[in-house]
This record gives C-alpha cells, structure tokens and sequence, in this order.
C-alpha cells in the first residue's frame, strides 16, 4: 500500500489520526494512505464547522477542543442536544446519505478535527477496498452507538 513520502500536512494529518483510539487497530502503511485522502482543520471558538441545512459532504473526528451541537426548535431558537469531545465523530450520515446537514455545529472552545471528504472516502473504498470496508465498519459502528444513545435519551423523555 505504501506509495511515496508524506507531505508535512500529511504527516500532521497522520500524527493527530495516531492520537485517537478509533484507528489503533490500522497499521502504519493504512494510516499514511488514510492520511493522503483526510485533512485536518483548526476551528477557533464560536466558530461554525457546519449549520443546520448545509450541503453535508464530509464528517469529522474530534481530536482535541469541544463542540456543541445545535438543533433548530420549532419556535426558531437553538438548543444545544450534544456536545463532543476528543474520539467522538460528526456528519458520519453525509458521507452515506448526501442529505442536507440535521443540525449545527459550533466550536465550545478551539478545537481540532480531521476532516474526511465524501470524495476521500470514496477514493478510499474504490482504490483501497480492505481499508475502506475497515473504515466504514467503524464509522457504521460509531453511528450504531450514537442511534443507541439517542433512542435511550428520547425513552426516558417519552411520556409514560
């Protein structure tokens, strides 16, 4: 799988994918090739990575800071129904679906994400069939878990 030397964002890519427990299991050589095809953003505080309806064509993994995540009430104001930190991810769907974004997400503090485009991923799954099913077995178990946790929070708010 190895192909060339990284280039310096690459490498940075690489080293903050490194830091998060999600990829333990890929090997160094899967990791340079994930690194090719994801990127990395600073989000200063207050700042949106995505709002609420936007084209959603990519997700994120949180690798340090904190991120609230907004959903729009029907009155028109905001109410924040998550917030994540390190190793969690978001826009997992919009890499799957290409739905418009369900919610907004707004920086708590400066945070650091990596950064995968529907476009990486698909590259990914075409040109690296093994490490992108790998890939996407993580992503859908990540969005499993997050369906689990959002039906036990809707429960306990249900009438009796």
């Amino acid at each position: 799988m190895a192909e060339h030397k990284l280039k310096k964002s690459e490498e940075k890519t690489r080293d903050l994918i490194l830091s998060l427990p999600l990829f333990d299991a890929f090997k160094m050589d899967e990791l340079d090739t994930l690194s090719r095809h994801m990127n990395y953003m600073e989000i200063l505080r207050g700042d949106y990575l995505f709002s609420e309806g936007d084209k959603g064509d990519y997700m994120c993994f949180v690798v340090r800071g904190l991120l609230d995540v907004l959903k729009k009430t029907t009155k028109g104001d905001f109410r924040v129904i998550a917030r994540l930190g390190k190793g969690n991810t978001i826009g997992e769907m919009s890499i799957i679906d290409k739905s418009p974004r369900s919610a907004s997400v707004v920086a708590r503090q400066p945070t650091v994400v990596i950064i995968l485009t529907k476009k990486g991923f698909d590259i990914l799954t075409q040109k690296y069939p093994t490490l992108g099913v790998t890939l996407l077995k993580k992503i859908m178990r990540l969005l499993s878990l997050n369906m689990r946790r959002t039906t036990s929070k809707l429960a306990d708010k249900m009438p009796i």
